[in-house]
């Protein structure tokens, strides 16, 4: 099967349904797919007040006042995080799930978008590196790993999955598994 085939298939999986909705989200990344299909990830880059300090994301962040809508929070992190602009070079899919995060309550709202051709990328300040991986390879347990966390003086280890520029846990490990389940044949 050609890569356009498989993120044509991957598009018809996703369009069409109806995300789960949990309280009232402030925040929106893009999950960004090319042929392969491929997802982009966002090293974070270190700073001493950001609690996902050098942690592996999607490109998002916060609802600015000027946003008229979470995609388009998207889109603007997007734009000034990796120098990507959305509506030029790729195609919304939609969104997923809503993501309610452990630490702060904060809920995220997932879009996922398709680009065919990726123009070079440029990470501003709040970004350390960019990355493309596989989608098979992350469903096939290839990056399977574990991410050990302190918290309240107690020792935990999460499910993560370990790629090139650091591993993947958490909010986006669990943005990933919803899109994998819309993935998966039923």
């Amino acid at each position: 099967m050609s890569s356009a085939l498989e993120l044509a298939r991957v598009i018809e999986r996703l369009r069409g349904r109806d995300p789960r909705r949990a309280g009232d989200p402030r925040a929106a990344v893009a999950a960004i797919l090319r042929p392969g299909p491929d997802i982009l990830f966002i090293k974070r880059a270190e700073h001493p007040y950001d609690p996902w300090s050098g942690h592996m994301a999607f490109p998002g962040g916060r609802r600015d006042p000027g946003d008229p809508t979470l995609m388009d929070t998207a889109r603007r992190e997007t734009l000034e995080e990796i120098g990507l602009q959305l509506d030029d070079h790729g195609e919304l899919v939609g969104p997923l799930d809503d993501v309610p995060t452990h630490k702060t309550g904060l809920v995220v709202r997932p879009f996922v978008w398709t680009v065919e051709a990726v123009p070079g990328l440029m990470p501003n300040h709040e970004v350390a590196a960019i990355e493309w991986v596989s989608v098979a390879s992350l469903m096939s347990g290839a990056h399977d790993t574990t991410y050990p966390v302190e918290y309240q003086g107690q020792s935990h280890r999460f499910p993560a999955f370990e790629v090139d520029n650091g591993v993947v846990w958490g909010l986006t490990y669990r943005m990933l598994h919803i899109l994998f389940e819309r993935l998966r044949d039923e």
